[in-house]
């Protein structure tokens, strides 16, 4: 199973997001990095993969394309969601992993083409339309998309720990490869993941706190 280190990107820094309440987000300025800049805080940490969500972007308020391009030397592969508004809203590099997310892409999601859909989901609804989960990953494979993630908006930054009945109800929902992020704490989640047979996790906070090796992100993957 991938292990891919998430990073939020608001204000030219990296910060620590919590539960999706995107005002209170702050530099990032405790755990294994000491800086919040983003190249910085990459060398310091030396993840194998990461993913970026990019706030200012994804609130229409500016945009960290140029950093994030700037990355390429430095990970082997980058998960990116930037707020992409259609089909024609992509980023292009050969590191890069265009990551759509049902917040932002509008309700015709047929109209994209490969990438990774991000289920976003807060208090156990897919935002903005409020269905199930399943229903939006059951469909996923039929509208083209290469991946899925299931983000739990709700659980991010909270080390809230998962539910194995809830991840494997949610892993039955596609044949897709699947990714899944917020509220990881430790090791025996990352093992309960990779059990139920999800493809990667996105993780961060518990690399800071020390409840998941530094060693394990540098490597990129937990079997």
């Amino acid at each position: 199973m991938q292990l891919i280190c998430a990073l939020d990107l608001k204000g030219g820094h990296v910060v620590h997001g919590r539960a999706g309440r995107r005002s209170e987000y702050a530099p990032l300025t405790w755990g294994i990095s000491p800086t919040a800049e983003p190249r910085g805080y990459i060398e310091a940490v030396r993840p194998r993969s990461i993913y970026i969500a990019d706030l200012d972007r994804i609130a229409g308020v500016g945009s960290h394309d140029e950093t994030v391009l700037g990355l390429g030397d430095r990970v082997s592969r980058c998960y990116i969601d930037r707020g992409c508004r259609g089909p024609l809203d992509m980023l292009d590099a050969p590191f890069i992993e265009n990551v759509i997310g049902t917040e932002t892409a509008g309700s015709d999601l047929a109209g994209f083409s490969g990438g990774y859909l991000s289920v976003d989901v807060k208090d156990g609804r897919v935002l903005p339309g409020g269905e199930e989960p399943e229903v939006i990953l059951s469909r996923a494979e039929d509208w083209g998309f290469s991946g899925c993630i299931f983000l739990h908006i709700s659980a991010v930054g909270g080390e809230c720990g998962i539910v194995r009945a809830e991840v494997e109800r949610i892993r039955s929902a596609t044949d897709l490869p699947l990714l899944y992020g917020g509220g990881v704490r430790d090791c025996a989640d990352l093992d309960t993941l990779a059990t139920a047979g999800y493809d990667g996790a996105i993780i961060a906070t518990a690399i800071h706190t020390g409840k998941v090796p530094p060693d394990l992100i540098r490597r990129g993957t937990f079997c």
